[in-house]
């Protein structure tokens, strides 16, 4: 069976269970990689987990998780640097890992505008370095921002103007051009900088990658300016006016300006073509003298890449086809149970250190009691059938986890007297009943917010960069103040300085790690996040399937606490108008919505949010896309079969109008886009009186 046919075959359970676990962990990645150039894993095996992240989202659309690795654009940037809001938002690439991937990849494009002749594409090597953009103002260089979270970034200026490949002017009548491309490091250069750090007694860079992003982002431009970085240019961002009519032209024209840019850069009229270039980088990667990890295809048509716009943070008309994973063989030397914040037992592999792909690795995921077992979630069997039990040695790789996978045991090294691994049936942490449920693959402790392990991961959890963000305030800090009683439940966080009294300060000066102005700056900055953005909050709460894009859905159909929190208490069981309402929002599928409104009609966690929310200023969410557009703020559902675009283009024009998409006819719709087929949705939209419009009066009335 292929890998994908495996992941295809997955239980429902399952599948819910392994998104859980790579939205739990890609944070934790994104947090090494964006903020600490630090990362815990390659470029190349963060993207695939990206990968496999999305292709369990395509075979299981409804369990879409919104704090997944789908719905996360790097991560917010650090206080190190001044912000700077993005004015055409950075977003990270989809990712390919073979020729079937990619493949679809094209279907997928063809399906989306309706059409079935070759689309030209182009294919360049993608660079393992940190991504920079470059604005210039009348030719001339004013700004140079990270990608940050791909809406905010950093601002870099001072140092990106001390790289020689970065023009500080340009010839051009352009008003406003940025410029956006990779910065990077030579291996010649790489080598001779980690020299000179070592006989200065100075930090000594794991990878070129790690050296080039430390060095742009000193807080000293002058030692960026001793850093041999360099940089490629590939795309553009705001622009007052085309550089071309494709991507290709548009290379070229940076090219004309003085920028560097990949001379790999090929077009490619299909998928064969694309594969042909692919295969060709990998093979001359040795030689170029910089680091990649794949190659990224682009409709070359800026007018296509246009038409067929954006997910939630990345581009429908780009992919990156990574390079493959490395693999290690090792000792499995214990095996250990974590307990997640939604009481998810989640076994982990404690292995004898070996090096895979140039870092050094010691734990692994074990997924689940079926896959120690051999077998996946319907009983197939998985490695063979053969169990995984301690004393074993077993195949480790890194195709996109902090904590890498086992792929498969060396049985003929198993030692004598190992014995099968017997899964827990009562919690490690709180020794409450641990249960599985009948067509679930993971095993969960019954003990709610009684179990310290999910209470602690909970309120890790509601600090997060996406949810409460609040500086100071960190993992390790929740875990330190979570276990001397000081912080039990959200709440208590908004409390601390006031039950501590008088002396609070002091007790907090006297463990380890704070000063007296370490203790002060958090208790402000925890004043600072009284006030919050509706979808933040709904996020940091910490709701089984609801995550950041899917609290975005719900902040911005709702707006405010009040009408969201009554409407959710409404639709508690599971049926009348505001449980239909809540269904009805494009991107809600029953699961989520189901999650959300079984976990606020829970008396205890209930109560926890009752006891947070007077502490709090919960601000309204505008909806997403053009708010100066005519239907803008307005409900559409789309129904029949359209003839000028496809439905999917469709709603991704709605919505980037500002407008709503619903699944159904309500008293909320403003109108109806009906086109040849339409049947009861089109009667039911006449009798409640909604406005009915044909496609081309849709157009029309959007400006098309």
């Amino acid at each position: 069976m292929s890998a994908k046919s495996k992941l295809n075959a997955r239980s429902e359970a399952e599948a819910k269970a392994r998104l859980e676990e790579l939205a739990s962990l890609m944070l934790q990645a994104d947090e090494a990689y964006h903020n600490r150039d630090a990362p815990v894993l390659s470029d190349a095996d963060y993207d695939a987990l990206k990968a496999e992240n999305q292709q369990l989202e395509q075979a299981f659309p409804h369990l879409v998780r919104e704090d997944s690795a789908s719905s996360r654009v790097g991560i917010a940037p650090s206080s190190g640097f001044s912000k700077v809001k993005h004015s055409v938002s950075m977003l990270s690439l989809g990712n390919a890992f073979d020729a079937e991937d990619v493949a679809s990849f094209v279907a997928s494009i063809q399906r989306f505008l309706g059409v079935s002749d070759d689309i030209e594409f182009t294919a360049e090597p993608k660079i393992d370095g940190l991504s920079l953009a470059l604005r210039y103002e009348n030719g001339q260089l004013v700004l140079a921002a990270t990608r940050g979270d791909g809406k905010t970034g950093e601002d870099v200026t001072a140092n990106a103007r001390t790289i020689k490949s970065v023009p500080q002017r340009i010839e051009t009548d352009i008003d406003i051009l940025e410029v956006r491309g990779e910065v990077y490091m030579h291996h010649k250069d790489f080598e001779a900088l980690n020299e000179t750090q070592a006989k200065s007694g100075q930090k000594i860079f794991a990878n070129p990658r790690n050296a080039a992003a430390g060095s742009l982002r000193q807080l000293d431009s002058k030692i960026t300016s001793k850093r041999p970085l360099m940089f490629f240019a590939y795309s553009l961002g705001e622009i007052s006016r085309p550089l071309g009519e494709t991507q290709s032209e548009t290379i070229s024209a940076f090219e004309a300006l003085g920028f560097s840019t990949n001379p790999l850069t090929k077009i490619c009229a299909n998928v064969d073509e694309l594969i042909a270039h692919y295969s060709d980088i990998q093979n001359s990667r040795p030689d170029l003298g910089y680091d990649i990890d794949g190659v990224v295809y682009k409709v070359n048509s800026l007018k296509l890449q246009d038409r067929l716009g954006f997910r939630n943070n990345s581009p429908r008309w780009a992919i990156a086809h990574k390079f493959p994973a490395e693999t290690a063989v090792t000792e499995l030397e214990a095996i250990e149970i974590q307990v997640g914040r939604t009481g998810a037992l989640s076994p982990v592999a404690r292995l004898k250190p070996v090096t895979v792909g140039g870092v050094v690795v010691s734990n692994a995921t074990l997924h689940n009691e079926d896959y120690i077992a051999g077998h996946d979630g319907n009983g197939a069997p998985i490695r063979g059938g053969v169990d995984i039990r301690v004393g074993d040695w077993v195949t480790v790789y890194r195709a996109g986890d902090v904590i890498p996978k086992v792929k498969d045991v060396v049985l003929a090294r198993r030692p004598e007297g190992a014995k099968p691994y017997v899964f827990p049936s009562i919690c490690p942490e709180c020794q409450s009943a641990v249960v599985r449920l009948d067509g679930e693959a993971v095993a969960r402790c019954t003990g709610g917010l009684v179990c310290p392990a999910q209470t602690v991961e909970k309120l890790k959890h509601f600090v997060s960069r996406a949810a409460f963000d609040i500086e100071g305030l960190g993992a390790k800090q929740v875990q330190a103040f979570f276990q001397d009683g000081w912080v039990k439940e959200p709440a208590d966080i908004f409390t601390l300085r006031s039950r501590l009294g008088s002396g609070g300060l002091q007790q907090l000066q006297n463990m380890e790690g704070w000063g007296e102005v370490s203790a002060e700056k958090l208790f402000d900055a925890i004043d600072d996040k009284r006030k919050i953005e509706l979808n933040r909050l709904i996020f940091a709460l910490g709701i089984r399937h609801v995550g950041e894009v899917g609290a975005l859905l719900l902040a911005q159909s709702y707006e405010n606490w009040q009408d969201f929190h009554d409407a959710v208490v409404a639709a508690g069981g599971h049926d009348g108008p505001a449980w239909d309402a809540l269904n009805e929002i494009d991107g809600i599928g029953p699961t989520m919505a189901a999650s959300l409104v079984d976990a606020l009609s829970d008396a205890q966690f209930s109560q926890v949010v009752d006891r947070l929310i007077p502490h709090l200023d919960i601000l309204v969410v505008e909806s997403a896309g053009d708010q100066q557009s005519v239907v803008a703020g307005k409900t559409i559902v789309f129904t029949g079969t359209l003839e000028q675009m496809t439905r999917a283009e469709a709603k991704a024009r709605a919505t980037s109008l500002g407008a709503k998409v619903s699944g159904s006819v309500s008293s909320k719709t403003d109108y109806l886009v009906a086109g040849p087929g339409a049947g009861s949705k089109l009667e039911k939209a006449k009798s409640a009186g909604v406005a009915t419009l044909s496609e081309d009066e849709w157009l029309e009335l959007i400006g098309r």
